[in-house]
């Protein structure tokens, strides 16, 4: 496995991908050779650094490693290489660039709908924010599902709760601190929407969440976070009094089921999609929020969730 610039320590999908293959390594008795990448010149060589210690599935992790991973699994056809977060597609025909690719993708709009519907009826100010690091459609998909679930919360309350950061009817306009890390423009971008009065705030792109952390504790105000991929209350105990909920993607789970697969000899360029209805997205419980919201409120996202599986309520994003 190959991370990107977050690390293994990132507390969100380079850790969770982590955790999957370690997990699959353990049952099938073999070593798992992980590598972190440091820059993004590092990417290319370190997946040629697998291919030459004779890895016959290396699992890239992230969006950033997409070009990488598709110029290596040409140039290596007898090699198996799976991407997460990413559909490997970099000429946008609908098809995996290389047959030796298997996508492992999520359809977290779906869960970010379920809980922009929940952060709109928590939300004291009317205001919640969110935005990205870097504008790539995995990251973005967070956003759009946010947005969505609050719009679909004002039509059916008659309220008009805001967005700030990211308009569905003008993707160009999103917010984006310009990378993963967490830094001053992160920790700005944060407080900038602190100012303007939301209490909601969902940061997504690994790391940036631990700048709008820093960012809440400053602002001295009762700000609620959300997080991305793992549950941040389990991962990083810091959030534990701030952190609303998490937008879950099943990382861990899907990449032992896919190195497993391999390993059985069933492995295919079809794409592993997560969606509500095969629990490969979902969001995390309101722990120490349960109390603070409404207690009408997980009886709503029930009724929401069973309307997007059965396509009654529509939940658009680049996943279909």
């Amino acid at each position: 496995m190959v991370s990107d610039l977050g690390g293994f320590d990132d507390k969100s999908f380079n850790q969770l991908g982590f955790e999957g293959i370690n997990d699959a390594a353990d049952a099938l008795g073999v070593e798992a050779i992980t590598v972190q990448s440091d820059a993004e010149t590092d990417y290319g060589p370190n997946i040629q650094q697998l291919v030459d210690q004779g890895c016959n599935l290396i699992v890239t992790v992230g969006f950033a490693l997409s070009a990488a991973t598709v110029e290596a699994a040409l140039a290596n056809p007898e090699v198996e290489f799976a991407i997460i977060d990413d559909a490997a597609d970099n000429d946008f025909d609908g098809k995996v660039d290389a047959p030796n690719i298997k996508p492992i993708v999520f359809n977290t709009a779906q869960a970010a709908f379920l809980v922009g519907y929940a952060a709109a009826s928590y939300s004291k100010a009317g205001i919640v924010a969110t935005w990205g690091g870097m504008n790539f459609p995995t990251v973005s998909i967070f956003s759009d599902g946010f947005a969505q679930g609050v719009a679909y919360y004002n039509s059916e309350k008659g309220t008009a709760v805001q967005v700030l950061g990211y308009n569905p009817a003008d993707p160009s306009t999103y917010t984006l601190t310009g990378g993963f890390e967490a830094n001053d423009v992160a920790k700005s971008t944060a407080q900038n929407f602190i100012d303007q009065g939301a209490d909601v705030l969902l940061p997504v792109g690994g790391p940036i969440y631990q700048s709008a952390v820093a960012a809440i504790a400053d602002s001295g105000k009762d700000i609620a976070l959300v997080g991305v991929d793992a549950d941040l209350f389990v991962t990083d105990p810091t959030t534990d009094d701030i952190i609303l909920t998490s937008i879950l993607k099943g990382i861990k789970q899907a990449t032992t089921d896919v190195v497993s697969a391999a390993a059985a000899g069933d492995f295919s360029s079809d794409a592993y999609v997560g969606t509500l209805e095969n629990d490969g997205v979902g969001y995390a419980d309101f722990h120490n929020f349960a109390d603070k919201v409404s207690p009408d409120l997980a009886g709503e996202l029930d009724t929401i969730k069973a309307g997007i599986i059965d396509g009654s309520i529509p939940v658009a994003s680049y996943l279909g």
